[in-house]
Parts: C-alpha cells; structure tokens; sequence
C-alpha cells in the first residue's frame, strides 16, 4: 500500500518562501508523473505543477517563475519550492502520484493535504 505524507506547510508572510515535501511511502517500482494540487474552499482543486519521467515540467500560469518542483527518486519524494508568495496562494496544497507501479498494482495517490497560509 503507498501512502503519500505532505510536510512543510504553514503561515508565511508576503514575498515569502516555503517548501513542500511529499514522500511516498511502500514498494515503488516507478511514478509516471508526480505533481502539487491547490484547493481553496469552495472551489474546484488546480493544477500547479508537475514533473514527469523524463524531467518535463508544467506549471499553472500564476505561479511560473515563482514556484520549483523538483524529485528525489531515491527517496520517492518530490518537493514545491515557492518563492514570492502572495496571499492568493492560500490554499491546501496536496501532493499527486500518477500510475504509481507497485508489486501489485498501477494506481493514483492523493496525500491528505497541508494548509499555506500567506498573510500579513
């Protein structure tokens, strides 16, 4: 069973910096993608960036050029480095494994979620 476990958030000020930690926990052959997610109450959960196989990234237009992801494979862990953060980024952010490859499966993961609150 993989479990996904957040870590890093919390209240940070204005033009601020966090990082985000997902470790991946289990027998993982491979992750095909791993990705952040934000959701603010009330509205739908977003795409904000996400990191393939192969390096690629992708990342939501408002936080280009401010937020980094980046992976550990040897640790199945995959970090958000978000610099020059506004308050529109308040939000629980959770962390996705897509196709996570297992001894006895191919699934998707969610982590349970970590609060961001930037906020004079």
């Amino acid at each position: 069973q993989v479990e996904l476990v957040e870590s890093g958030g919390g209240l940070v000020q204005p033009g601020g910096s966090l990082r985000l930690s997902c470790a991946a926990s289990g027998t993982i052959f491979s992750i095909r993608v791993m990705g952040w997610y934000r959701q603010v109450l009330g509205k739908q959960r977003e795409m904000v960036a996400t990191l393939n196989r192969r390096g690629q990234t992708d990342y939501s237009d408002s936080v280009k050029g401010r937020f980094t992801i980046s992976r550990d494979d040897a640790r199945n862990t995959w970090y958000l480095q978000m610099n020059s953060l506004k308050p529109e980024d308040t939000a629980v952010y959770f962390c996705h494994g897509d196709h996570i490859a297992t001894p006895e499966s191919v699934s998707d993961y969610w982590g349970q979620g970590t609060q961001v609150t930037v906020s004079s």
